[in-house]
């Protein structure tokens, strides 16, 4: 095998060799808070036993919003608690998301959401990315999209009101958004992923949307 060989299976995330207790449940409530006891092998040394809890989020959709037409983007805002409590600026700038449900494919609830947080459908859609929001906790796993939509129909509400959600979609430019992203003035660990990504393709956008179902 090559050097170069060597460095990227370095740099992949790779399976471990770990045994893992049954769960025991010790929370629920929109989500299981579960515990476990792991036992991590170790070469040449003896098990790593560790006990860890970790909060059940499982699968999510992300989508970045984009009016390639007016080179816009269309986001939210929405109240977080945790932000709250942590910053004390709770009123979050987000990109659309959701849990995807039982069943349901990752692009589905991709155009569901927009449909639900910002009152239209993706006019094409185009899978990014997937990434382990916060591992240390929990086994939430977010695939990010780029849709492509029509910003002049972004109502000035969203939300659905059964699930308590009270969503304000808004539309800046794209100049707009990477310069709030660069002076580090918007939080959310989805919406920096999005626009990171956004900032290195930007360039590339039409190839995308060509790309998109």
């Amino acid at each position: 095998m090559s050097d170069g060989d060597d460095s990227i299976n370095m740099l992949a995330d790779g399976k471990a060799d770990v045994t893992i207790s049954a769960p025991m449940l010790i929370g629920q409530g929109f989500m299981a808070y579960e515990r476990y006891e792991v036992s991590l092998q170790r070469d040449g040394e003896p098990p790593l036993l560790q006990r860890r809890d970790v909060l059940r989020a499982s699968r999510v959709a992300a989508v970045l919003a984009i009016d390639l037409g007016r080179d816009q983007v269309a986001l939210i805002r929405q109240f977080r608690l945790p932000a709250h409590l942590a910053t004390g600026r709770g009123d979050m700038v987000e990109i659309v998301a959701g849990r995807i449900e039982p069943g349901e494919t990752p692009d589905a609830a991709a155009r569901r959401e927009c449909l639900e947080e910002i009152g239209v459908a993706p006019q094409r859609l185009v899978e990014l990315f997937s990434v382990l929001a916060t591992p240390g906790f929990t086994d939430e796993y977010v695939t990010f999209f780029a849709g492509f939509i029509d910003c002049a129909e972004i109502p000035s509400r969203g939300g659905v009101a059964d699930e308590d959600e009270d969503t304000h979609p808004f539309v800046v430019s794209i100049d707009q958004a990477l310069a709030a992203l660069d002076r580090g003035e918007v939080l959310n660990a989805l919406l920096v992923s999005a626009l990171q990504w956004l900032a290195l393709h930007r360039g590339r956008l039409r190839d995308y949307l060509n790309r998109a179902v």
